[in-house]
């Protein structure tokens, strides 16, 4: 709903309705996008699928936009993130030329390692920020949506047209209080760890770290092996060890080589790096095995 709505309300407030987004955006990879069946807004993609937006591609752009939505992290890229200077000139280039922007900040907490700076110094590039409780926080559900109180003041209308106002949300409220005040601090670990185990997985023959140092607790292993062989070896191991390596693969254009959403939390960190390093090589021992 966050995120419908703000570029809704953006789309109004500007009179144009097409919304800039990379050509992998959340919206259209999840939420099938409902901006443009419930809003009746166009989605404009910009840049290429394999990698982050660039300032090139904002300069491409050759009609006007209602909002830019940019995604921090990106998720479908393994959690990259631009340098803090590119994400500035990004900024730069949008504000200047009258453009409204508004961040996919889901993951947002996971930045805070990378740039090293207040998360209020990142938010105050944009102009609305969506932001999870859940991804990263441990929460029950539910996300925020900060930006001028006007803008949020019409958010409000368009939550009750969503169905968005529960008659008891303290729930969610208390488990995102704990979720930040648990975990928030946690980050700069988690990022560490990540950092460690794309350091030891990408020794081990067929695998690939994407990308390679991590940017945030998150990351992409592509393994080399069949599916199907694959997740049955990591159903064996986790059988043997009570550890869970992966219980899903993301399909690649080869069809000898998957991929593996890997986040690291507090149960990587009960494991040693070479423990994690030591499941993944059994996993891809059982699946050549197999084969």
């Amino acid at each position: 709903m966050c995120q419908q709505i703000a570029l809704r309300v953006w789309a109004d407030r500007n009179g144009r309705r097409t919304i800039g987004m990379h050509a992998l955006n959340h919206l259209d990879a999840h939420e099938q996008r409902a901006y443009q069946v419930l809003h009746d807004l166009r989605g404009l993609s910009i840049g290429s699928p394999d990698r982050l937006l660039t300032l090139a591609d904002l300069e491409q752009i050759a009609e006007p936009l209602g909002a830019l939505l940019i995604e921090l992290p990106q998720r479908e890229l393994g959690g990259q993130l631009p340098a803090w200077e590119d994400l500035v000139a990004l900024t730069t280039w949008t504000r200047e030329r009258g453009i409204t922007l508004h961040m996919d900040g889901a993951r947002l907490w996971e930045s805070g390692p990378f740039y090293a700076r207040p998360y209020a110094e990142i938010a105050a590039l944009f102009d609305t920020v969506y932001v999870s409780f859940y991804k990263g926080l441990g929460g029950i559900a539910g996300a925020i949506l900060a930006g001028p109180a006007e803008v949020i003041a019409e958010a409000r209308v368009w939550q009750g047209r969503h169905g968005g106002q529960l008659i008891h949300l303290y729930p969610y409220v208390l488990s995102a209080r704990e979720g930040l005040q648990k975990y928030l601090d946690q980050m700069p670990r988690y990022h560490e760890k990540a950092v460690a185990i794309a350091a030891a997985l990408i020794t081990l023959p067929g695998v690939d770290v994407l990308p390679n140092p991590p940017h945030t607790q998150m990351m992409h292993l592509y393994l080399r092996g069949d599916r199907h062989r694959l997740l049955n070896a990591a159903l064996d191991v986790a059988a043997e060890t009570g550890i869970w390596t992966f219980d899903r693969l993301g399909t690649t254009p080869l069809p000898d080589l998957q991929v593996v959403e890997l986040t690291i939390g507090d149960a990587s960190l009960a494991l040693t790096t070479e423990e994690i390093a030591a499941l993944f090589a059994a996993v891809l021992e059982r699946a050549g095995a197999a084969g």
